[in-house]
């Protein structure tokens, strides 16, 4: 897989693409939890100046991705096993009831627009584009939850993701296992299409479940 570090194509926002190249780094498992990352260093390969670094050091700080380390720079937050499980677990109380509702009330317009992010995600697996992955990924399961009308909702899932790591997706570029979950997100908009909330529910709870296995590094009973 290729790296997320890399010089930033001009004319892009270069803190904000710093950040979620970042971002993508850490949740992916590319940058593991302990790292040491300082703004010259990554400034250097970014190709930009330490200070759109430091800015986007400071938000991931906020975000809770990074700590500063006195007179070091910052270091990669760790998830526990045990803080991953419980961020799984809200999230399949959170996520997975609101489908049933969006099934009875999903309107062919939202529909093509979800299918077209669903595309977006099955591409990215498909070409290893994980930073591309994961924003389609969020954006997708974002998108859907909006439907329910509750922002709370979707602030509160948005913020759980930012807490997740995915140490084992980049052992996973170019599996079977990668595919499928991908593919996951057209046989959600199956479901809710025709109507099937119970069915979504089912395929969204094991979805989710993905995080402690699959993204975990671990191998899941089919």
């Amino acid at each position: 897989m290729a790296s997320h570090i890399g010089p930033v194509a001009a004319g892009s926002s270069l803190r904000i693409t710093v950040e979620e190249a970042l971002a993508s780094a850490i949740v992916s498992g590319e940058l593991a939890p302990g790292t040491l990352l300082t703004a010259p260093t990554l400034g250097a390969r970014f190709g930009v100046s330490a200070t759109p670094v430091r800015e986007a050091m400071l938000n991931l700080q906020k975000r809770g991705f990074v700590e500063t380390v006195r007179n070091k720079g910052f270091r990669v937050t760790d998830v526990s096993e045990q803080d991953l499980w419980e961020i799984v677990r809200i999230r399949q109380l959170l996520e997975v009831p609101a489908m049933r509702d969006i099934a009875r009330t999903l309107q062919p317009y939202t529909a093509t627009q979800l299918r077209a992010q669903a595309d977006l995600i099955v591409e990215a697996a498909a070409s290893a584009d994980i930073p591309t992955y994961l924003a389609a990924d969020v954006d997708f399961h974002l998108t859907l939850l909006r439907l329910t009308g509750n922002e709370r909702l979707v602030e509160l899932v948005r913020d759980l993701r930012q807490q997740t790591r995915m140490v084992g997706l980049a052992d996973l570029i170019g599996s079977d296992e990668l595919a499928r979950s991908a593919a996951e997100h057209h046989q959600l908009m199956d479901l809710l299409e025709r109507r099937d909330g119970r069915g979504a529910q089912q395929l969204l709870h094991s979805h989710i479940e993905h995080v402690l296995g699959w993204w975990s590094g671990r191998t899941e009973t089919q």
